[in-house]
């Protein structure tokens, strides 16, 4: 059992929550939480290891049960060890150190999503979820856009970083990697409203940053600009919102008899 907090394994998750050059230069990040353990594995995502507190609920117990069978590395941790390596306000006891790799992406694209800025984790985690479940095939984030392997966002994509390919690229290589797809960027003074745009053929959806948009590298990669209309008194919708608008019309446009 773990018991001091400067042991290496303790001292590795504090800077894996804390700093993204730590991340980067450990090549891991942190999923915490029975859930996104459950969902890392079922993704069959390479782990380091697993620290778990004494006090588990019942489920977190048969967790590192199936974990222990499964060849991962389980080590206990004292309970008042575990709110330090913890970023959430009530733990549940359980995280694990994995591996940052990345799922490939697709030879021939049909669905991406270009999230250009977004700045907010909870707004980036939501995105990323929104798109899992719209059946986005790969997520490319350019320059001055949130980290995806950063502790919030990877507990609000609730599982969405081990079955989509996210990439942080330049916009070089994103442009080489969605030559040919009609590239549509969300903005407040679109051209036509979303609607009114054909999503049927092979795309890219940009979505801009919460508070000064798309970036000038977007605006010349977009071929269209599109708008949700909104006759209610406001000024603009979250990020979150109009990407799960926008991905969720494609999925009607293409469904649709």
């Amino acid at each position: 059992m773990i018991t001091s907090t400067h042991n290496s394994k303790i001292q590795l998750v504090r800077g894996l929550l804390g700093r993204s050059k730590e991340r980067g230069e450990a090549g891991a990040f942190v999923a915490e939480g029975v859930r996104l353990v459950e969902e890392a594995l079922a993704a069959e995502w390479p782990f380091r290891f697993v620290l778990a507190g004494e006090s588990l609920s019942k489920h977190g117990r048969a967790l590192v049960t199936t974990l222990q069978a499964r060849g991962m590395e389980v080590e206990i941790i004292a309970n008042n060890l575990v709110k330090s390596v913890s970023e959430t306000e009530t733990s549940q006891g359980i995280l694990a150190v994995l591996e940052a790799s990345r799922l490939p992406v697709p030879p021939s694209l049909s669905f991406a999503l270009i999230l250009d800025q977004i700045r907010d984790p909870g707004n980036m985690g939501t995105l990323l979820r929104t798109a899992a479940a719209a059946g986005v095939q790969a997520v490319f984030l350019p320059p001055e856009t949130a980290e995806a392997f950063a502790p919030k966002v990877v507990r609000a994509g609730m599982g969405a970083h081990f079955r989509l390919p996210i990439h942080a690229l330049t916009w070089d290589e994103i442009r080489a990697h969605i030559g040919g797809l009609q590239i549509h960027l969300a903005d407040i003074d679109g051209a036509i409203s979303y609607w009114q745009a054909d999503f049927r053929s092979p795309l890219a959806l940009i979505v801009g940053g919460e508070a000064e948009g798309a970036s000038q590298p977007a605006r010349e990669l977009a071929t269209s600009t599109v708008t949700i209309p909104m006759p209610g008194d406001t000024e603009s919708l979250n990020a979150a919102a109009a990407g799960a608008i926008l991905m969720f019309e494609v999925v009607r446009q293409r469904t649709r008899k």
